[in-house]
């Protein structure tokens, strides 16, 4: 009896190893800084491609500004006053968990008026689709089907991975052992 149980045990720490971890870690602007100095937020995240699980950094003065996640009227408005979320540490790290626009603005009216803001769209999960994407339909007959619009021109618009990214494979790893470990010592006792 205890042969299956380690054999599972090992096998679910296993996957636990092997885990797909495709979340990437972004940080705003491109260098992180949230500051009147880089106000070419927007150009930057329309650039970026974010899905859900993607973390973004904002690294600024904490005694200084802030950074407050609002509605969409409230970013149009630059009005810190009804937050969905208000981040004031120096060394904020945002996860996106839906998908949909998300509109950050300095907690500061005025660095908000002055373009300290930005709208990050968190594309739709669409990782439990099975089905591939429908093809256009055929052309009527004597008529040539129009050809698809050209790619865009891509630049680098890599996310800049957080300082410690490569972390999450090392604490799975170490969670692994600790539970292979944890399960065994439970199943001798």
């Amino acid at each position: 009896m205890a042969k299956p149980v380690i054999i599972i045990t090992v096998f679910l720490s296993l996957l636990l190893l092997i885990q797909n971890n495709n979340a990437y870690d972004f940080m705003v602007g491109g260098s992180g800084d949230w500051s009147l100095a880089s106000t070419a937020y927007n150009q930057w995240a329309e650039k970026s491609r974010f899905q859900i699980g993607d973390t973004v950094l904002f690294k600024y003065e904490a005694r200084k500004d802030s950074v407050v996640e609002v509605s969409k009227d409230d970013y149009n408005n630059c009005n810190p006053a009804s937050p969905i979320a208000k981040y004031s540490d120096g060394h904020s790290v945002v996860k996106f968990n839906q998908s949909g626009p998300h509109y950050f603005i300095s907690g500061l009216v005025e660095n908000c008026k002055n373009n300290e803001k930005v709208v990050i769209v968190v594309m739709a999960d669409r990782s439990n689709h099975h089905q591939s994407p429908s093809s256009p339909p055929p052309a009527p007959a004597g008529e040539e089907s129009p050809s698809p619009p050209p790619a865009p021109a891509t630049e680098d618009n890599n996310p800049t991975p957080a300082p410690n990214a490569g972390c999450l494979t090392v604490m799975s790893f170490v969670y692994s052992i600790v539970a292979l470990v944890g399960s065994s010592v439970l199943y001798v006792i």
